[in-house]
């Protein structure tokens, strides 16, 4: 198992032996005449000398541990090293080479100080040495091969005088994660796919033969690739890989390269076999399910308050925001989505409450029924066993007139939840171009399972129409189209609302997977009073307008009941007296003709005259 340098410390009595060792290898490439056989003399005891330190617990050891030196390969490295700490050891090497601008060793150096060894010069610093593989040592080639210069990177030299921080190439994007109590996995390359992130991440942990880990997404260059893997191997880390596009040959080819790491990578899906490194593996599946309470503990410090459904990695995520949320967690969960969903979504933040909304007791109780379907989805399908396949998603299906509260319902169960709305723009949805509208929704879809919203169709009967007969090829992509929204909603684990003035017009298909249908008809009279009263707020200087006489006499929605109210306030306004019952019959009667309806004398009874003028 790899060793952490976190549990070592480099101090002067361990650096000694390399200096010894450095000085006495050194020395002996100058020896020259008398001096050869005691420098060689004094170069063996030095190497004896520091083979006894590296089973000793120090920094040097660990790191000789952790890249699976052998002890040829070790002493090269201390003897570079010692080159780059010790001036004097620096102005040595320059005699050596009779050139003061060279004082680091070379390969023709190296090459004498394995003579009489059972190792060469390519075996320890080739291609594919070790040295090389864990990104310790470079080669810069300048001039013939003997003339190369052995240069240690600076990583490694921070490294033995105790800089514990990471590579500046990687640190921006990769996180350590510590289990200390954790006992390390048996494996040096697991594959762990799932859908939820962290558990891929949790499961590929407690898989791999390490106990702390660098975890970062693919990296792109190979210079990253190289801090990685040096990182790794001073630190004694295994690595995660979270996938999320296929392996790249950069990737393979480290991977296949670095056997001394405890690798894991994690995809959602598997992968290809042509895309894997060339080495054993095995292959772990990771369960997805509810958070467990130490996982909410962890990142929210208070398990009692899982009023949302989120995956572990959302709530990961969550856990990142939620003190700079002020502790809010509603607030928290709403920042999973923004960005790529509000460019093809109008974000809607809730509020308004149950008291804005008037409906019939039955109706009313089957929005209730749909924010208890969602809060208690953890006791029926975690606690309780119910199957959640296809999905654990919650569709429901909003009918009737434009202005009946469809938009309004849907904001009102988000709020309940502590969810935003996301309204989709279908102009920046719908593409007359073959395969657009689906790549648009596919990522609709996709950011919206990143976060936890509500997704709310309006004018659902533009995208959810029902299929036709194939006569051309129009007909053929928007019944693709249609079947395409079918699958994606079946597999969507989220809350979706759909709303639409023409039910007739869903494909029946949808309505097969509909789990709460709700009809939205134009308000009777009572309901249509509490509406008027409620659009009149107490602070507003309401003088003998009669709700009862506007309610009973004009068939209208909220939505234009809203309307009316507020031109009528304007008229008041812009008058400067209070609200009176002409400024509301004038603005009612405009409200209708806008919406194309003839004024009726019978209608408007003694108010008629006041109606007629305001055409």
């Amino acid at each position: 198992m790899a060793v952490s340098t976190a549990d070592t410390s480099s101090t002067s009595a361990e650096i000694e032996p390399w200096r010894r060792l450095g000085d006495a290898a050194i020395r002996h490439l100058r020896a020259t005449g008398d001096e050869s056989a005691p420098r060689e003399a004094g170069l063996a005891a030095a190497r004896a000398a520091f083979a006894a330190t590296l089973g000793e617990p120090t920094t040097f050891a660990a790191i000789v541990d952790n890249a699976s030196l052998t002890e040829a390969e070790a002493q090269v490295l201390a003897i570079a090293v010692s080159c780059e700490l010790d001036p004097h050891l620096a102005r040595l090497v320059a005699e050596v080479h009779d050139d003061l601008n060279r004082q680091r060793l070379s390969l023709h150096m190296v090459d004498r100080l394995l003579a009489g060894t059972d190792t060469t010069v390519g075996e320890v610093l080739g291609v594919d040495a070790a040295l090389r593989r864990c990104g310790f040592i470079d080669i810069l080639e300048d001039g013939p091969w003997a003339h190369h210069t052995v240069v240690v990177h600076p990583g490694v030299i921070w490294a033995f005088v105790g800089d514990a921080a990471m590579d500046p190439l990687i640190s921006s994007t990769a996180r350590i994660f510590d289990d200390a109590t954790q006992s390390p996995g048996d494996d040096d390359l697991v594959v762990v796919t799932g859908d939820d992130r962290v558990r891929r991440r949790t499961e590929a942990m407690h898989r791999a033969r390490a106990q702390r880990f660098i975890v970062l997404s693919q990296p792109t260059e190979p210079a990253v690739w190289a801090a990685v893997v040096r990182e790794a191997t001073l630190s004694g880390m295994g690595v995660v890989i979270e996938l999320d596009e296929p392996m790249t040959p950069e990737a393979r080819r480290t991977i296949t390269r670095t056997p001394h790491l405890a690798w894991a990578i994690t995809s959602r899906r598997p992968m290809a076999i042509g895309d894997m490194p060339n080495r054993p593996w095995l292959e772990f599946v990771a369960e997805g399910g509810e958070p467990t309470d130490q996982e909410w503990q962890d990142n929210i410090g208070d398990h009692d308050r899982r009023r949302h459904h989120l995956t572990s990695e959302q709530l990961d995520l969550v856990g990142r925001v939620f003190r700079a949320s002020h502790d809010d967690l509603d607030a928290a969960v709403r920042r999973l989505v923004a960005g790529p969903l509000e460019q093809l979504a109008q974000r809607i933040q809730p509020t308004r409450t149950w008291a804005d909304i008037v409906l019939s007791p039955d109706r009313f109780e089957h929005l209730r029924g749909i924010v208890d379907r969602y809060r208690f989805a953890t006791t029926v399908y975690d606690e309780w066993g119910f199957s959640a396949k296809p999905s654990r998603g919650l569709v429901g299906l909003f009918s009737g007139p434009s202005g009946t509260g469809k938009t309004l319902a849907a904001e009102i169960i988000a709020g309940e939840l502590g969810l935003d709305v996301f309204k989709l723009n279908l102009s920046a949805v719908v593409s007359k171009y073959i395969g657009e509208t689906e790549k648009n929704l596919e990522q609709i879809f996709d950011a919206a399972g990143s976060g936890n919203v509500v997704l709310f169709f309006d004018e659902a009967d533009s995208l959810f129409g029902k299929r036709s007969e194939v006569k051309d090829a129009r007909d053929r992509y928007a019944n693709i189209e249609v079947s395409y929204l079918l699958q994606r909603l079946e597999r969507y684990d989220g809350i979706v609302l759909l709303a639409t003035n023409y039910e007739k017009n869903i494909d029946e298909a949808f309505l097969r997977r509909i789990h709460a249908r709700i009809e939205f008809p134009v308000p009777a009279a009572p309901e249509r009073r509490q509406i008027w009263q409620r659009n009149f707020p107490a602070t507003a200087p309401v003088q003998d307008v009669d709700f009862e006489f506007l309610s009973e006499r004009f068939d209208m929605s909220g939505g234009a009941i809203r309307n009316a109210a507020i031109h009528a306030a304007f008229l008041a306004a812009t008058s400067g007296s209070p609200i009176f019952m002409d400024h509301a019959v004038i603005a009612i009667a405009r409200e209708l003709r806008k919406m194309g309806r003839l004024l009726k004398p019978d209608l408007f009874g003694p108010y008629f005259a006041l109606a007629k003028d305001a055409e």
